[in-house]
Formats: structure tokens, sequence, C-alpha cells
């Protein structure tokens, strides 16, 4: 099993491109994902010099490094330590809907930089939703492929995820197709 952890050049903010001599660039509607993490044992305080591992599908719901003809590409993953006011942003596309899931993207949260390099050392696994108004509006551009199909077919409330509940997951997101995207998510863990 391929880790994109240790891949020279993995900690950036900009996820739309492969790393580590790979070529591929990732093209869709623009998004900018912010993570707000807290410490819920310490009246939500801002957690600084953490890290987070976000990874995604391409607009056609394939995952780099796995889905068949990219697993060669290393796109759509990357790792941002968060800041003093505990947030961690990438610049990234909004994910394609694969048949089955809901559009959704994957993050881990890891004590700090240094220990983001195995899924081992992991604190917290999750996954962050979207507003079904703002993956319409990316479906309806071109590239996005079979996704407005996929997206139609299940709903947050029916996905073997979130069907349990997501409003803890589901991000704030404001902007457009033309001028892109900006969701944020508060992400609270125990420490």
């Amino acid at each position: 099993m391929a880790n994109a952890l240790a891949l020279s050049g993995i900690v950036r903010r900009d996820i739309r491109a492969s790393i580590a001599g790979a070529s591929g660039v990732a093209s869709g509607v623009p998004l900018t994902v912010v993570f707000d993490l807290v410490n819920v044992n310490g009246a939500c305080a801002d957690l600084s010099g953490y890290a987070i591992y976000l990874w995604h599908c391409d607009a056609l719901g394939r995952y780099s490094m796995y889905s068949s003809g990219i697993t060669a590409e290393n796109y759509l993953r990357g790792v941002q330590e968060t800041a003093s006011d505990g947030t961690a942003t990438f610049t990234t596309i909004v994910p394609g809907c694969y048949d089955g899931r809901a559009p959704h993207m994957h993050f881990e949260v890891y004590r700090s930089g240094t220990t983001a390099t195995s899924f081992s050392n992991k604190l917290k696994t999750s996954q962050l939703c979207f507003p079904t108004s703002m993956t319409d509006a990316a479906y309806a551009t071109s590239g996005y492929g079979s996704s407005a199909s996929n997206a139609a077919r299940i709903s947050l409330s029916t996905d073997n995820v979130f069907g349990d509940g997501y409003s803890t997951q589901l991000a704030t997101v404001t902007g457009n197709v033309t001028d892109g995207f900006v969701a944020t998510l508060k992400v609270g863990i125990s420490v």
C-alpha cells in the first residue's frame, strides 16, 4: 500500500498538482478548504502546531495513487500544520462524486508535522461533506463527468458514512463557480 505521507513535498497548501516526480494536475472548480482545529477539553481553544492530512477524489471521482489510470499520480493529497489560530488552509478543487457516496473529503489529524508520516500516528480520522448547493453548481460545469448523475442518486442522509448524522462534518461554504468556493469546518479533538 502506498504511503502519501512519505512523499517529498507532501507538506503544502496547494494540493492540485502531483509531487515527487509525478506531473498530473487535477482540474475542477476552485475550492479553498479551511480547517479550524480546537481542543474540546480546553474551552475549544485553538490548537496550533498540529497537522492535518487532507485527501479526496478528482472531478471524475477517482483517487490518485489508487484509481485505474491515475495510480502514478498523487494530486489532491497534502499536509498542513495549523497556525497560531488553529487553522490549516488548502487550495484544491471541488471533489467529484462517485457512485454510492455523497461528495466528501477525508482528513486525519496528527499531533505535529513530524508525526504526520504514518497513519498509525493519527489522533483522529474523519470526513467532511458539503451543502448540495455547492456541489450541484460545480457539477453543472464541464469536467465533472458523471458526478451530477451520481450525486442525484444519493444524499447525505442515505450515505453510508454520513447517514448517522453529519452536522459536525458539514462545511460552511461561501463563493461560486466563477470565483471559487471557500469551505470552512471546525474540528474538535480532545487533548
